[in-house]
């Protein structure tokens, strides 16, 4: 009998990683892919500082960090300073992303105290469960959007140029072209950018994603129009930790309201 072909290794090393790929796209289980996550029990005797922010953060201290996620959006909402920010950076770290924003491996924005350091020492100490463990995603910090804009510009990516249009619209175009892949998705005020009626419209994006069902949406928003988003968990965070609400029961809803249906008079109580 003839010898069979020897196949050479380059190819066969490609072959086997094209069936795995199609293999994988063949899993596909709802999200949330990030099931829960928490800062498991640390001995005392560990080199920790816990008057020191980040674990001086009540949530921490009183209730202890541990979040389990239900559906493929969670909304997180809280006054200036309650923690909102620093425990998306320690969620982003602890799935492999950089605390500064952008994608997993990517270091457009070189760390520091402004751009998360101390979100990401929280993050390195949290465990997760996963099914399935991902990869791909986004941190995005309103903050920061533009240093990573910026650096997409000089790397050449194929979608970049966010930084062409307005402030608006450069937000807007990034969440139509990165939001619409699988994966996990923390966002930090993505509104801060967003007109009301901008607002609506990444609302609608929001809609599509979850009827999609490819990717797993961690947001934290000051915007009572987000929100207001249907099918997704809303969760408040204060001094007392975590616990889930509705919007009507927000500060940011009533003081809103109060508002628009007593704009004047609202306006003279909250400044004088």
């Amino acid at each position: 009998m003839p010898a069979l072909p020897r196949i050479p290794y380059a190819l066969l090393a490609c072959w086997k990683r094209t069936a795995m790929s199609r293999r994988s796209r063949t899993i596909r289980l709802p999200p949330p892919f990030l099931k829960r996550a928490w800062l498991p029990t640390i001995s005392q005797d560990a080199e920790l500082d816990w008057n020191a922010y980040p674990l001086s953060l009540p949530i921490v201290q009183n209730e202890g960090l541990d979040l389990t996620f239900g559906k493929a959006i969670t909304i997180i909402v809280g006054e200036n300073g309650s923690g909102k920010s620093t425990i998306l950076e320690a969620l982003a770290t602890m799935a492999g992303f950089s605390e500064s924003g952008g994608a997993a491996g990517m270091r457009a924005v070189a760390p520091s105290v402004a751009s998360g350091e101390d979100g990401a020492r929280l993050g390195e100490l949290l465990k997760a469960a996963w099914l399935p463990q991902v990869k791909h995603g986004w941190f995005f910090r309103a903050e920061s959007f533009f240093s990573v804009a910026r650096y997409l510009d000089e790397m050449g990516s194929l979608r970049a140029g966010y930084l062409r249009a307005s402030h608006g619209e450069g937000f807007f175009s990034f969440f139509e072209e990165r939001l619409t892949e699988p994966g996990l998705f923390i966002l930090d005020e993505p509104e801060s950018a967003l007109s009301p009626a901008k607002q609506f419209e990444f609302l609608k994006l929001l809609r599509q994603l979850q009827r999609a069902g490819t990717c797993q949406i961690i947001m934290a928003t000051h915007s009572p129009i987000l929100m207001a988003l249907p099918d997704a968990d809303l969760w408040q965070l204060d001094e007392f930790g975590f616990r889930p609400t509705a919007i009507e029961q927000t500060a940011h809803f009533k003081l809103y309201r109060e508002f628009v249906l007593y704009p004047h008079e609202t306006v003279e109580t909250m400044i004088d």
